[in-house]
């Protein structure tokens, strides 16, 4: 994986975060995750993004598969994208997206939080081999 001085994915992240504001522009606050991971999707689209939504992958322990978690969004096989629109915004969030990169072995998050102000947080975990492609 090419790395620099500059953001991991930044030029991916810059257009999913510029998606995620027109999103919440045209929408504003109080829709269910579901209907924002639906507009999210379609300006993706529009952007000439791969889009997968809601991706099963599996939690394994010690080797062996536990169950299958299931995930907001996966972007251009890269990043991982979990959607939030409770207010205010749950504590576990970033918890859950950060245990997301693990489970695919990617290594850009963000987290979109369509609440009565938009934010987003970007994570990264470190993982030197990923899993999906």
């Amino acid at each position: 994986m090419h790395r620099d001085d500059g953001l991991l994915e930044e030029e991916l992240t810059g257009s999913v975060i510029g998606a995620f504001y027109e999103v919440y522009t045209s929408l504003g606050f109080g829709f269910l995750e579901r209907v924002y991971g639906a507009a999210l999707e379609r300006e993706l689209l529009g952007r000439h993004h791969h889009v997968a939504r809601e991706v099963s992958v599996p939690v394994l322990y010690k080797g062996t598969e536990l169950t299958r978690q299931r995930l907001d969004m996966i972007v251009d096989n890269k990043l991982v994208i979990e959607i939030k629109s409770m207010d205010p915004l749950p504590k576990a969030a970033k918890r859950q997206l950060f245990n997301y990169l693990r489970g695919t072995n990617l290594e850009v998050g963000l987290l979109l939080h369509f609440g009565p102000t938009p934010v987003f947080l970007r994570l990264i975990s470190h993982n030197p081999h990923p899993k999906i492609h």
